[in-house]
């Protein structure tokens, strides 16, 4: 089934930047180019341009939380002599003398990246008009030369395409392909590179055709012709810049090894979203999708379908599979899988064996951050990121850090212990079910094996050192085995 209007709930709840931050970006930038006219920058500043995944509107939440990018060209005269390199280093030292940037300033290659920490990124990229001729533009790379540029050309093209699916549904589809990439990270390919291969597959008399007459089904089309094309070539192929012929993005594919892999990965999730589009009942189809966006697709609409699940005797499905102890049924875990965590009751996050903190705490301790790394041993050096929640097999093995909300490290003065808490009938069992505090036992965090099938918790607790008070709290991270 397409579902349109899950997609279009799933957009607006999960995949789109929300208007709040898109809102603190759009009043950061009239400062941002005020200072730069006034600081004495040398190069005469003709105008700005929006560039990149902001001036096309594919710009989308990001899904670890952290801070969202946006491109910004200062568009500026020639300064004779100059090299590309000092286009940018002169920019980079003029925000990083100031008290206001100085501490949010970073110069990179192309670009001085300015961070509002836990919110956004702007980065700023000189771009040279007329250096070459009247109207050519240039972006300054700061390890090498310049280099010709079309962004205001490149972002019509992109509208161009967006007119010709209809419905705004190009626009939609990149973004949903861009999660997909975010979300699953088993393919890397930049977003000019992935926006252009899908945009090429969109072809002027094809407007009001009706393979794009709606979200899912431009998907199915756009993702179905990618597919199709990346079979042809079994090496990286050739993609131009279509408003710009000397421009070749294919180095931007990475190594062959990349290339094979996400021309792998495209083919087995054009399977998937075919097999979705076309399973027929609402549920069924529900979870089709889901095994390509995530459970985070539909959630709320299975949330009311499960309020409503009840047997016979008015007993609730979930109630069935709990009990006072936590040694809850397997069947719980199915449960979380098909509608999510959020159909458990407060009161699954505190049973009876979970152990309270033992230390006098400030009134309102600190929000801490949790995050968990997927590693196939204690000594892994490397592993993948894991979301709450998240469906883990029981094998390897889950690395726990904690850090403050922006994502600084708890500061030395200060040491974690972690609340680890099994629930499930097996776990109980086992080791009469987990509970209590433990120390960090690696480096960095706390280490902690996938054995029991069940839902279990991970906490982290921030303690001050001199007086042993506590600061800081995590919410409960969840961690689901199958």
């Amino acid at each position: 089934m397409k579902l349109v209007s899950l997609f279009d709930d799933f957009l607006k709840d999960t995949v789109n930047l929300n208007k709040t931050r898109i809102d603190l970006l759009e009043a950061s930038i009239p400062a941002l180019k005020s200072f730069v006219r006034a600081s004495g920058w040398q190069p005469k500043v003709r105008t700005f341009v929006e560039q990149g995944s902001w001036a096309h509107e594919t710009i989308i939440r990001p899904v670890d939380g952290k801070e969202f990018d946006a491109d910004l060209l200062v568009v500026v005269d020639p300064v004779d002599g100059w090299t590309a390199a000092e286009y940018v280093e002169s920019l980079g030292r003029a925000f990083s003398s100031s008290k206001t940037y100085e501490d949010k300033t970073k110069t990179c290659d192309y670009c001085v990246t300015i961070t509002y920490a836990g919110d956004r990124r702007i980065d700023l990229a000189p771009c040279v008009v007329g250096r070459l001729w009247d109207g050519s533009m240039e972006v300054c790379n700061r390890k090498g030369s310049f280099e010709r540029t079309e962004p205001v050309e490149y972002t019509d093209w992109m509208k161009e395409r967006n007119a010709y699916s209809g419905n705004n549904s190009f626009r939609k589809v990149t973004r949903l392909v861009k999660y997909l990439r975010d979300i699953k990270q088993t393919f890397t390919c930049p977003s000019v590179l992935l926006t252009t291969l899908l945009g090429n597959e969109i072809q002027w008399f094809e407007k009001g055709n009706d393979e794009f007459a709606d979200v899912p089904t431009t998907l199915k089309t756009l993702m179905g012709r990618l597919d199709d094309r990346l079979r042809i070539y079994s090496t990286r192929p050739t993609v131009t810049n279509p408003k710009l012929p000397s421009e070749d993005f294919s180095p931007l594919f990475g190594t062959d090894e990349q290339y094979s892999n996400f021309r792998t990965v495209i083919a087995r999730y054009r399977k998937c979203i075919d097999e979705a589009h076309a399973t027929e009942g609402r549920r069924e189809s529900i979870k089709a999708w889901q095994k390509v966006f995530g459970t985070d697709f539909a959630k709320g609409d299975l949330v009311k379908a499960a309020a409503g699940l009840t047997e016979n005797t008015g007993t609730s499905l979930v109630g069935r599979f709990l009990d006072s102890t936590a040694a809850h049924l397997g069947g719980i875990v199915d449960l979380v899988r098909d509608y999510g965590l959020s159909i458990l009751p407060a009161s699954f996050a505190r049973p009876a064996h979970m152990q309270a903190p033992r230390w006098s705490s400030v009134s309102q301790p600190a929000d801490i951050a949790v995050s968990a790394e997927w590693r196939s041993a204690s000594h892994a050096e490397v592993g993948r990121p894991v979301a709450v929640g998240q469906l883990l097999r029981p094998q390897g093995g889950l690395y726990f850090r904690a850090t403050l909300v922006d994502g600084t490290p708890v500061p030395p003065e200060y040491y974690v212990e972690w609340r680890i808490t099994n629930t499930g009938a097996v776990a109980m069992s086992a080791n009469a079910g987990r509970g209590g505090f433990e120390v960090s036992n690696k480096s960095k965090g706390r280490w902690e094996t996938l054995l029991y099938r069940g839902i279990h918790m991970a906490e982290a607790f921030v303690v001050r050192r001199s007086d042993d008070l506590l600061v800081g709290v995590s919410k409960p991270f969840y961690v689901v085995i199958e």
